[in-house]
């Protein structure tokens, strides 16, 4: 059997048999093909795979028909056939062409141009949309984004499996369903092809991506990708090299299987940060959430995740007052905040949400002690915080540029990787001193820390 030709763009090759109306609807087929971005092909050793639109009414058609797939078979192996004989069976009520040639991709009836162009979106990932490729200021397959236009949030899966007492999420958005991977890489590239030059990973648990699909193989660039984090997480890390553009992952749950995308974030191939909702450090306030992934051990990852990636940065939520905590559980999360030294940290006061398990725990705590317990605990957050952006002084990091009048040349405001968009601090640029340096929005420079400013660094382009 001849191997198919294969193209950047992909090729169609298409055989129309029988009366005009056969015609038409093999034109109405090529016109969508285009539409789309495919390309035809004359021969079908040179395209990628092959359409045969059948007749079925005399025996002589019939024959022509079925010689043309066995034809198109040889030479190309890849076949999809549509038309009049499609709808025929043979003696035994079975389908006649499946009967005669087994290894066709798919067989339709007449006037099924939809069912054509779903197989062949199935074999052949369309080059473009028509509709959504022509949406003023969108990303093509991306679509239309509200973000600027340099970085962008990018959705991986739908829903949780967990139900931690304090959560209502699961109740509105259903269990995990995660995203085919194929799905999230196409729009990756739709982003970064678009300029995007950060790629925000989010869902409802990170981690658990693929959990619910077994973490079955996906395909991405003609190549199989296991659904899960790491593999997706390696894959993104390769495509946005090509752009020279970062991905951030957001809602990353402490599992264990985190210890190898920290691997691939010491390798350079994602932002070094993790934005983990560790929520408490007392293992019995931990279990009146439901909280998973062995909550009491968060410690030592944090430790091991270190040893594995010192750059990383790690932020975190918290909940303050749940249902039922002392004094002395309380006190338990401001000395791990201290140890762990989360370096970005936010922290709720519990509110009893309708619909909440956790609203009939006894214990429930006076809204005045909660929000009491959210200010200490924001104070030593803060000040772990503080200390750490101080040994950022004297560092050259690497900033995103969000805000730049006039080319920078007073200067301008921007990102470290250790800065997410709209909840983390912001690196603020000084005016260049050289003449020729400019700044430019979704632009990256390399700026000196020279002090701090609370949750924000100041820095000196060079």
């Amino acid at each position: 059997m001849t191997s198919p030709a294969t193209s950047t763009v992909p090729r169609i090759g298409m055989v129309s048999l029988g009366c005009p109306k056969n015609l038409t609807d093999s034109e109405l087929i090529l016109t969508q093909l285009s539409a789309e971005g495919y390309q035809t092909a004359k021969t079908f050793q040179g395209a990628d795979l092959v359409i045969v639109n059948t007749c079925g009414f005399i025996d002589d058609a019939v024959r022509e028909s079925l010689d043309t797939i066995g034809e198109a078979l040889a030479e190309n192996g890849k076949v999809i056939v549509t038309g009049c004989l499609g709808a025929r069976t043979d003696a035994g009520g079975g389908n006649l062409i499946q009967n005669m040639h087994p290894s066709v991709l798919a067989v339709t009836g007449p006037h099924a141009t939809q069912q054509v162009m779903d197989v062949v979106h199935q074999h052949l990932p369309r080059p473009h949309d028509p509709f959504l490729d022509l949406v003023p200021g969108g990303f093509g397959e991306a679509g239309v984004k509200l973000t600027p236009r340099h970085y962008a949030y990018l959705k991986i899966s739908e829903g949780c499996n967990h139900r931690c007492t304090f959560c209502i999420i699961p109740a509105m958005r259903g269990d995990l369903v995660s995203r085919p991977l194929g799905d999230v890489m196409k729009e990756a590239h739709a982003l970064f092809a678009g300029g995007v030059k950060e790629l925000l990973i989010i869902s409802q648990d990170t981690s658990a991506y693929g959990v619910d699909v077994k973490y079955r193989t996906g395909f991405w660039d003609g190549r199989p990708v296991k659904t899960r984090l790491y593999e997706l997480a390696q894959a993104l890390g390769e495509l946005a090299a090509q752009y020279g553009a970062w991905v951030r992952l957001h809602y990353v749950y402490p599992y264990p299987s985190v210890d190898q995308v920290v691997e691939l974030m010491a390798d350079g191939k994602v932002l070094p940060y993790l934005d983990v909702p560790l929520q408490h450090s007392h293992p019995d306030v931990l279990k009146r959430m439901k909280r998973p992934a062995n909550g009491e051990k968060n410690l030592e990852r944090i430790r091991r995740w270190r040893q594995l990636c010192p750059e990383l940065v790690i932020r975190s939520t918290f909940i303050a007052g749940f249902p039922g905590e002392t004094e002395e559980e309380f006190q338990h999360l401001l000395d791990f905040m201290q140890e762990a030294q989360i370096d970005r940290a936010g922290c709720f006061a519990y509110s009893d949400v309708d619909g909440a398990a956790a609203n009939s725990l006894p214990g429930m705590l006076p809204l005045e002690l909660r929000e009491e317990r959210r200010a200490r605990f924001m104070e030593v957050a803060e000040r772990v915080s503080t200390q750490k952006l101080q040994r950022r002084v004297g560092d050259v990091m690497k900033v995103l540029i969000d805000h730049a009048p006039a080319l920078g040349r007073k200067g301008g405001r921007g990102r470290s990787y250790a800065d997410a968009p709209e909840i983390d601090g912001v690196v603020h640029l000084l005016p260049p001193q050289k003449a020729s340096k400019t700044l430019k929005v979704g632009e990256f420079t390399r700026a000196q820390i020279v002090q701090t400013q609370g949750h924000d660094l100041i820095a000196q382009p060079i």
